[in-house]
C-alpha cells in the first residue's frame, strides 16, 4: 500500500470513528449517575483482571519495559484508579451551597481525542477509558504505531464489558490505521470536544495546535535530592528500584541523583547493596554515544531495556546482577548527554556540599528538560522539605517515596494518574495529574444575593458637553450638497 493509500484511509477512519463516538456520546450525556457507575466498574474490572494479559503483550509488542511491573501499571490504573474516582459526582448537580445560593452542575466535554504513548500503552488507555467515560464523555483513542496492537486488545476487553453493562455502541473506539494525518484529523475533527495527550514532546506540541482545548504532558527530567539528614537504607532502595521499575520508562522516573557531600559515599555504597553499577568515565562515553544521536535526541532503541542490554549495545562490560547503571556527572547542559531524561535504567549522579548546592543543581536539571514535572527528596529535616517545595519550578515533589509510583499516585495521594501535566512553564495547561476532574466542566446556577445599587435602577440623563455629529435639521443640508458637487449642479 502506497503511504498516500494509507494516509487517506487512516483520515476516512478517523472521521468516522469521531462521528460514531459523537453520536454514542449523545446518548451516554443523557445516562443517571448508577448507569455510568455500573459501565465504569464493569470495565476496571475488566482490565484488572487482564492486566497481566495485557502487560505482556505490550512488552511483546513495543520491547520496552518488564511484563511484571506493566501487570503493576495496569492493576493500577484499572483498581486504584477506579477507586479514587468512583464517589465523583459527575451527572447533575454535584455541588450545592446553600448559603451562597450556588448550584454546580457537570456538563461533560463530549468527544476525547486520546493519544496514546509507546512506553505506558496499555495502562495509559485504561486510565484514560476510565476517566473519559466516568466524565459521560465518547473517546477515540489514538495509539502510537509501534503499540497499536495492545491497544487495540486493551479497548476491546473494556468496550465488551461496557456494552454488557449497557453502553451505548461507539463509546470506545479505537483506530488502527495510524498515520499522523489521521491522527490530526481525530485531533481536529469539527466533532472533538477534548484532546488528552500522553506521548512524546512533538506530538504534544501537534495537540496543543490543534485549535481545541488539549491536556498535554510535559518531557520529565526528574532530579532526587538525598540530603545528609535522609534515612540513607531507604533512600537507596527506593531510588535503585524506582529506577529499574520497568525499565525507567515512567516520566516520572529519577533521572538523577543529587546526594550531599557528607552521605554521598554511603548513599553510593547502599546503592550499589541494592543494584546499581557506577561506571567508569570510558563507559559513561560509551553510553554517551550509545543513548543520545548527535542533536541530542534519544536513541529510540535504547529506550526501556535493562542495564545489560544497554551495556551490550555500549560494547562494555557490567555484572549480571547489575539493575541500573549510575554514571557520576559535573555539569548539566547540551555539552553533558547524560544529563538530559534517559528513559532506560542509567541514571545519572552528582554531588553537592549542602541543601543549598543541591537546591541551585536540581533546579538546574530541572531548567534543562523537566520544567514543571516533578522532583523527589529524601530528607527529614522539615526546613530543607519545605525549602524544596517552595522553590522548585515542578508541580510534583515526592518526599521519601519512589519517584515513578510516587508521581503517578500509588505510594502517595496525589490523584492518580497515568498524565501528569507539567503546568505553564512546561507547556501544559495543567500542572495535575489529569483525572476525571479535567474532562467535565461546571454549569453554575448563582440566585440573587444582592439587591443592584439604586443607580442601576435609574434612568441615563443627557452628558454634559458637546453632542458631535450634525445637529437636528443639518443632516438633510449635508446631503443636498453631497448630491449638487455629485452631479455639478
Amino acid at each position: 500500500m502506497k503511504q498516500s493509500d494509507k494516509d487517506l484511509l487512516s483520515i476516512q477512519e478517523a472521521r468516522k470513528t469521531v462521528e460514531r463516538a459523537y453520536e454514542a456520546q449523545r446518548i451516554w450525556g443523557t445516562a443517571t449517575q448508577q448507569q455510568v457507575d455500573r459501565v465504569c466498574e464493569a470495565m476496571a474490572q475488566a482490565a484488572f483482571l487482564g492486566s497481566e494479559r495485557l502487560g505482556r503483550l505490550a512488552a511483546e509488542e513495543t520491547g520496552f519495559g518488564v511484563p511484571e511491573h506493566k501487570k503493576l501499571k495496569n492493576e493500577f490504573a484499572s483498581r486504584h484508579v477506579w477507586e479514587r474516582i468512583k464517589d465523583i459526582k459527575t451527572v447533575g448537580f454535584v455541588r450545592q451551597d446553600k448559603v451562597n445560593k450556588i448550584y454546580e452542575i457537570a456538563w461533560p466535554m463530549g468527544v476525547v481525542a486520546a493519544l496514546i504513548p509507546s512506553t505506558n500503552p496499555t495502562s495509559t488507555m485504561i486510565n484514560n477509558i476510565l476517566i473519559s467515560v466516568k466524565a459521560r464523555n465518547a473517546i477515540v483513542v489514538s495509539p502510537h504505531p509501534n503499540a497499536v496492537n495492545c491497544c487495540v486488545e486493551t479497548g476491546k476487553l473494556m468496550i465488551d464489558a461496557a456494552d454488557d453493562a449497557g453502553a451505548p455502541p461507539g463509546l470506545i473506539n479505537c483506530l488502527t490505521q495510524i498515520t499522523l494525518e489521521g491522527t490530526q484529523e481525530m485531533m481536529s475533527y469539527k466533532h472533538t470536544g477534548v484532546i488528552l495527550a500522553t506521548g512524546g514532546s512533538e506530538m504534544v506540541r501537534v495537540a496543543h495546535s490543534q485549535g481545541k482545548p488539549a491536556y498535554g504532558v510535559g518531557p520529565g527530567n526528574v532530579p532526587v535530592y538525598v540530603d545528609r539528614s535522609a534515612d540513607l537504607e531507604k533512600a537507596a532502595k527506593y531510588i535503585v528500584s524506582s529506577k529499574a521499575f520497568d525499565y525507567s520508562v515512567i516520566c516520572a522516573t529519577e533521572q538523577a541523583v543529587v546526594a550531599d557531600r557528607p552521605i554521598a559515599a554511603r548513599l553510593k555504597q547502599l546503592m550499589e547493596g541494592e543494584g546499581a553499577y557506577f561506571v567508569g568515565e570510558s563507559q559513561a562515553n560509551s553510553l554517551r554515544k550509545v543513548l543520545f544521536h548527535s542533536d541530542g535526541s534519544i536513541n529510540v532503541s535504547a529506550v526501556g531495556k535493562s542495564p545489560q542490554y544497554i551495556a551490550a549495545m555500549a560494547g562494555i562490560q557490567v555484572p549480571g546482577q547489575a539493575r541500573i547503571l549510575v554514571a557520576r556527572l559535573n555539569v548539566v547542559g547540551r555539552e553533558e548527554p547524560l544529563s538530559r531524561e534517559k528513559m532506560t535504567t542509567v541514571l545519572g549522579w552528582y554531588e553537592a556540599n549542602g541543601w543549598e548546592a543541591g537546591c541551585e543543581r536540581c533546579i538546574e536539571l530541572i531548567n534543562f528538560g523537566g520544567r514543571g514535572h516533578s522532583l523527589i527528596i529524601h530528607a527529614t529535616n522539615e526546613k530543607v522539605i519545605m525549602a524544596f517545595g517552595l522553590e522548585k519550578p515542578v508541580f510534583r515533589i515526592g518526599v521519601n517515596t519512589m519517584g515513578t509510583l510516587g508521581a503517578i499516585g500509588l505510594t502517595t495521594k496525589v490523584m492518580p494518574s497515568m498524565t501528569l501535566g507539567a503546568g505553564g512553564i512546561g507547556g501544559s495547561i495543567t500542572g495535575d495529574n489529569v483525572t476525571v476532574y479535567h474532562l467535565f466542566n461546571i454549569k453554575r446556577m448563582a440566585f440573587e444575593t444582592t439587591r443592584p445599587p439604586e443607580m442601576a435602577m435609574k434612568p441615563g440623563t443627557t452628558p454634559a458637553g458637546p453632542i458631535y455629529g450634525p445637529a437636528p435639521g443639518e443632516i438633510e443640508a449635508v446631503v443636498e450638497e453631497v448630491v449638487r458637487q455629485i452631479l455639478k449642479v
